[in-house]
């Protein structure tokens, strides 16, 4: 007698409920409630359960991501839902789930999220909509989406992220803008609260809410642009700053894209990573400073400039570099002439990565130069020159010249580059 193979385990149904609970679900969504063996979610989303729904209820434990194998393999053989706010996929458990178990092992039913109530309510285009959630992330990075006349909406943590907004808005300039926090989306109880956010006052409400901002800049506001070059202004530093129109070339040549990782070595006051990690909400970046006070400095720059998540590695290269994620760039801003600096950077750039150094002394742009005959790229020679007062009339002082090479590491596939070969 042969034996079937075993049947799969069921898929796991992911319903998103809203504020109004039960009533607010679909009959779909309902049905599968019913016929649950396992539920499991939020206590506050277990409550708003009927009685009708007899699986057994289980509620996430804290922190809720290690415990999601757990508890799926402990009821594998059931059927399992999982509750959700609104969306699952959605800044949801939506996203653990298809990492955990496939997407094709999940069943979503989707309920209007948060967001698609905040612009109902508004009047807001979702597509012309940004939204930054502060749930477990700092509310600094809100800082690296204002600018003058967009509209945000901020996914608060707890009924006091609204009073750490408008603190955050009006140390950056942004005290003129307009706040209105909606609360309970969907629910009988919705309810919201206005004003600006220089003056906010209003005491804390529901932990549910959802924060819309019409951005607007006082008139002495520091403008920061959305592409690389921000004004030096915008840094802390001591002296040791790569310069806002050097800079801007660097991240030209540096060329991030979304998701991808840079190494920032010798980062003085942190800039190119943290304007490298302001193109994209999905860059990351390393730097690494082998000053603590410099390194200190960069954690506060990449906090008030939005980018909260660069990660600041203290330590001197090439030793600190061993034990970090392989990048698909790197900049070295300084220590060239360290031994063995920059062969460990070429080593640890994955195949199709880009490399970019700086310098300004002639030690090191002899490096420089002998690398460029040996692997390629581009050598070039950056100056930049600034009008200045001479006497009563106007003349350029000159910047210290940059020299600058970049290089694209070629694929696994490509034939190895052969000494003094530019293409």
């Amino acid at each position: 007698m042969s034996l079937s193979p075993a049947l799969p385990p069921p898929p796991v149904s992911v319903v998103g409920v809203g504020a109004d609970g039960w009533s607010g679900l679909a009959d779909g969504a309902r049905e599968v409630l019913r016929e649950a063996e396992v539920v499991i979610g939020g206590a506050r989303q277990l409550d708003l359960l009927p009685p009708e729904c007899a699986g057994a209820r289980v509620a996430w434990p804290s922190p809720l991501r290690p415990a999601v194998p757990r508890l799926l393999a402990e009821h594998r053989e059931r059927r399992i839902v999982v509750l959700a706010s609104g969306d699952p996929m959605f800044y949801g458990i939506g996203r653990a789930l298809a990492e955990e178990l496939g997407p094709e092992a999940l069943r979503v039913l989707p309920h209007p999220s948060s967001v698609s109530y905040a612009c109902a309510r508004l009047g807001w285009p979702l597509e012309d909509t940004e939204v930054v959630t502060l749930v477990g992330r700092p509310a600094s990075r809100l800082a690296v989406s204002l600018h003058e006349g967009r509209r945000l909406l901020a996914l608060s943590a707890d009924a006091s992220t609204p009073a750490t907004v408008a603190a955050l808005l009006t140390a950056h300039g942004f005290g003129p803008s307009r706040m209105r926090v909606l609360e309970q989306l969907g629910s009988e109880a919705e309810a919201y609260v206005e004003g600006v956010a220089e003056t906010w006052t209003h005491a804390p409400g529901d932990r549910l809410n959802v924060i819309a901002i019409d951005c607007r800049a006082s008139q002495d506001a520091l403008r920061l642009g959305a592409v690389p070059g921000l004004p030096d202004e915008a840094y802390e530093h001591d002296g040791q700053l790569t310069k806002r129109h050097i800079r801007a070339a660097t991240l030209g040549a540096l060329a991030p894209a979304p998701g991808e990782l840079l190494w920032d070595v010798g980062g003085g006051s942190g800039s190119i990573a943290i304007e490298w990690m302001r193109t994209h909400p999905t860059c990351r970046a390393v730097s690494v400073e082998r000053d603590p006070a410099r390194a200190e400095r960069i954690t506060r720059n990449a906090d008030r400039l939005g980018v909260p998540g660069l990660h600041v590695v203290t330590g001197a290269a090439p030793s600190s570099l061993s034990e970090l994620a392989v990048p698909d760039a790197v900049f070295i801003g300084g220590g060239l002439t360290a031994p063995g600096l920059l062969d460990a950077c070429w080593e640890a750039l994955r195949p199709g990565g880009r490399l970019v150094a700086n310098t300004v002394t002639l030690e090191s742009e002899a490096l420089l130069a002998e690398r460029y005959r040996t692997y390629g790229g581009e050598l070039t020679r950056l100056a930049v020159a600034h009008a200045v007062p001479v006497g009563g009339f106007t003349g350029w002082r000159q910047a210290m010249p940059v020299t600058q090479w970049s290089v694209r590491k070629p694929s696994a596939a490509a034939t190895p580059p052969v000494p003094g070969d530019r293409t």
